[in-house]
C-alpha cells in the first residue's frame, strides 16, 4: 500500500486552486524515492501493482456479492497520457462480468438532443459493477469550453456563455455526482498529468514505428496546438469539482508504472474501505445447503 503521506500530495484538497506546474509528471516525486533510484523504485512499483491486482479482483467479488455499492472510475488526461494501458493493466485481473469500459467520443445526434450529462448517465455501473469512463462528463468543461463553437452543435437555449454558463455546469455536475454518491457510487476520478515533453516523445514514437502509425492521429497534434488552454481549463475543473465526496487526484504520468501504481492501490484501497461482506445466509437456506451437500456427496 502506498503511504498515507503520498497519497495525500496527489489529491485536490476541495476549494483550493492549483497549477498543474507545482504536481511533478516524474517518477522522482520526494527525496525518499530519489534516494531509493528509480530502478528500485520501479521494482517496489511492479509488486505493488500485481498485489493490488490480486486485492482488487477479491474486493470486485465482494462488491458483485452485495449489491449495494457501484464504483464509478474517472480518467482523465490530454493525448498519450496513458488511459487505456492504465485500464489495461490495472484491471486484468478482475471478472469482466462485473466491470464494464466506456470511451466517449463525439456525442451523436441523438445525444445532443438530450441534455449533456444524457449519455454518461446511459453508461454509469449498476449495483454490483465497477464502471470506467475513459473520459467521461468533464469533456463537456473542457474540450467543450477550449472549443466553444461546440455549443453550437448542442443544440443550447439561446444566452451568454461566459463565466456564468461553466460555473452553472461545474454546479451541475457536482450535484450529478452528489446525487450518485447518496445512492451507493463510489466515484473514483483521475487525471493522468503528463508532461509536453513527453507528450511529443510518445507522439514521435507512433510516427516513426509503422507498427504504432495506427494509433496516431491528426487530431492528436491539432490539440496539442492548445496546450495551455487545456492546463487553465484542467487547473479550473479541479478548483470547482474536487469534493468532499469525489475529490480528483492528480498522478504523475510520464512513466507509465507509477500511475498505474497509484490507480491500482488507490481504486483497492477504496473498495476495500466499503467494508462489504458476502450475504448472509438464512437458517433455512442452511438447512437447505447441507441436503444438497449431503445428497451430492451420496451420490
Amino acid at each position: 500500500m502506498i503511504k498515507e503521506k503520498y497519497l495525500k500530495k496527489l489529491i485536490v484538497a476541495p476549494g483550493k486552486k492549483v497549477k498543474l506546474k507545482d504536481f511533478p509528471t516524474g517518477w522522482a516525486q520526494n527525496e525518499e524515492f530519489k534516494s531509493l533510484g528509480k530502478d528500485a523504485l520501479k521494482e517496489q512499483a511492479s509488486e505493488l501493482l500485481e498485489a493490488n491486482r490480486n486485492t482488487l479482483a477479491q474486493a470486485q467479488e465482494l462488491l458483485w456479492a452485495s449489491n449495494i455499492y457501484s464504483v464509478l472510475i474517472v480518467l482523465q488526461g490530454m493525448d498519450t497520457s496513458g488511459k487505456d494501458g492504465t485500464i489495461k493493466h490495472v484491471m486484468s485481473g478482475v471478472n469482466p462480468q462485473g466491470c464494464r469500459v466506456t470511451s466517449f467520443k463525439e456525442p451523436t445526434p441523438e445525444e445532443t438532443d438530450h441534455n449533456f450529462l444524457w449519455r454518461y448517465t446511459r453508461a454509469l455501473p449498476s449495483r454490483g459493477e465497477i464502471g470506467i469512463f475513459n473520459r467521461s462528463y468533464y469533456e463537456d468543461v473542457l474540450v467543450v469550453k477550449v472549443h466553444p463553437e461546440i455549443l453550437n452543435k448542442q443544440q443550447l437555449p439561446p444566452g451568454r456563455r461566459g463565466d456564468k454558463f461553466w460555473n452553472a455546469r461545474y454546479d451541475d455536475i457536482n450535484a450529478y455526482e452528489r446525487h450518485l454518491v447518496k445512492n451507493g457510487t463510489l466515484i473514483l476520478k483521475f487525471f493522468l498529468n503528463i508532461s509536453k515533453e513527453e507528450q511529443k516523445r510518445r507522439l514521435m514514437e507512433r510516427l516513426e514505428n509503422k507498427e504504432k502509425y495506427w494509433k496516431f492521429a491528426l487530431s492528436d497534434l491539432a490539440e496539442r496546438r492548445y496546450w495551455d488552454d487545456y492546463q487553465e481549463a484542467y487547473e479550473i475543473m479541479f478548483f470547482k469539482t474536487s469534493t468532499d465526496e469525489a475529490p480528483w487526484y492528480i498522478l504523475p504520468a510520464d512513466f507509465k508504472w507509477v500511475a498505474r501504481t497509484a490507480v491500482a492501490d488507490i481504486v483497492s484501497t477504496k473498495i476495500q474501505a466499503l467494508d462489504l461482506q458476502f450475504p448472509k445466509v438464512s437458517e433455512e437456506s442452511l438447512k437447505n445447503l447441507e441436503k444438497a451437500r449431503k445428497e451430492l456427496k451420496n451420490e
